[in-house]
């Protein structure tokens, strides 16, 4: 156990490190689905923290019970828990941005970035490291998702945030940047700037 990443090193791996989007290319679905704008994306990331950081302090608590051959099992149970709450919750006081997420807030529950944290982290190292882990991870799920739909929105509408920041008089907006083919233009960009700026940063 004195191997394991402290709680430190955990949540500092969960931002760049092991970035869930542009180091470990996981959780594309919502990446792709729900960033051409920043509310959508930033609502996304907010309910996935929030799940993760839930499921992974539960799981923690109840590690030394699970058994193996049920543990995937109980994951799933527990992150469905969850992100019922997330669902409800954005329901009752979101509810037209949980129109406009749709489908995206329930499959977190198949989400593999919360999976996979409950399995590396969760399942082995106490609740405040794990605790350290899913924020770490939120954190750089966030920021790629920010990232990603920053540049959709901008080009894709001249706006951010839903504020004008390119005026239709000097802009003309994209608008395969706001479909599904600029999100996937959009990552691949992105993702190679990011591998790039590392592979430099390595190489010094």
């Amino acid at each position: 156990m004195s191997s394991l990443p402290t709680a430190v090193q955990r949540f500092i791996n969960g931002i760049i490190p092991e970035n869930p989007i542009y180091r470990l290319l996981l959780g594309m679905c919502p990446t792709l689905a729900v960033t051409n704008n920043m509310q959508a994306a930033l609502t996304m990331a907010g309910a996935t923290t929030f799940v993760l950081l839930c499921s992974n302090i539960m799981i923690s608590l109840i590690r030394k019970l699970l058994q193996p051959h049920l543990r995937i099992l109980v994951f799933t149970l527990t992150i469905a828990t969850f992100v019922t709450v997330v669902d409800r919750l954005l329901a009752a006081h979101m509810f037209e941005m949980s129109k406009q997420l749709g489908p995206y807030i329930p499959l977190i529950i198949v989400n593999c970035i919360i999976i996979s944290r409950c399995e590396v982290c969760a399942a082995v190292q106490g609740p405040f490291v794990s605790a350290m882990d899913a924020l770490g991870v939120g954190v750089g799920f966030t920021l790629g998702l920010a990232s990603i739909a920053t540049v959709r929105e901008i080009l894709g509408s001249g706006t951010w945030f839903g504020l004008t920041v390119l005026p239709p008089e000097v802009w003309t907006p994209w608008s395969i940047m706001i479909l599904p083919p600029g999100a996937f233009l959009t990552l691949g960009v992105l993702l190679a700037l990011f591998n790039f700026i590392q592979a430099r940063l390595e190489s010094k």
